[in-house]
């Protein structure tokens, strides 16, 4: 079977990946089960392309092999691209998706409905030793719901309501959100993907 590196320790993307790709006969094969201890990538860039890339070139040049890195978040307007690439940390280092929850809900307290306008954003890094990274990238639309509903999914899914939808995005089926996932919406513009593996 073929396999694919994802630069990540984050189980709920893993999970997605392993959705995306299985269609295709492709294995995912995370940070989390490489046998190897690699470092953390210290994501010092400035922009999820910034910190994609990063995490996708140092993994790569370690393993020598190629590898897909993800970096996304959430962008609120109110809140001026808030939470933003720190999505993950909003609530603090020890990166406590319920926190992060909490802190925006209480952010946007003053906000009216429509005014809670958001955006989830993914920027994929395909890094290929010896050969220049590519960058792809998704979003989902919607807005940041009153109170959090739902128990599929991770991060800010339980608040964040897609356009067209009256649920949020903890509430859809795996296979509901993975239609529209800003992950996805990524994914699909892969075009290069087959040397991945």
């Amino acid at each position: 079977m073929k396999e694919i590196i994802i630069a990540t320790r984050n189980k709920g993307k893993v999970n997605e990946f392993i959705d995306f790709f299985k269609p295709y006969g492709i294995k995912v094969q995370s940070l989390l089960e490489i046998a190897e201890q690699l470092p953390d990538v210290e994501e010092t860039g400035d922009s999820f392309a910034e910190n994609a890339t990063l995490k996708a070139e140092q993994i790569a040049e370690l393993l020598n092999r190629p590898v897909l890195a993800d970096d996304s978040g959430l962008v609120v307007d109110a809140l001026h691209g808030a939470p933003g690439i720190y999505s993950a940390r909003y609530a603090g280092e020890e990166k406590s998706d319920e926190a992060n929850n909490q802190k925006l809900l209480k952010n946007l307290q003053e906000v009216p409905q429509d005014k809670r306008t958001a955006r989830f954003v993914c920027v994929l890094a395909i890094a290929v030793p010896g050969e220049e990274t590519t960058l792809y990238r998704g979003v989902c639309e919607g807005k940041i719901a009153l109170n959090p509903k739902g128990t599929n999914g991770f991060g800010y899914d339980p608040l964040f309501i897609p356009n067209g939808y009256q649920q949020t995005m903890a509430e859809l089926s795996s296979a509901e959100k993975n239609q529209i996932s800003h992950r996805s919406n990524a994914i699909k513009q892969l075009k290069n993907w087959e040397k991945l593996t």
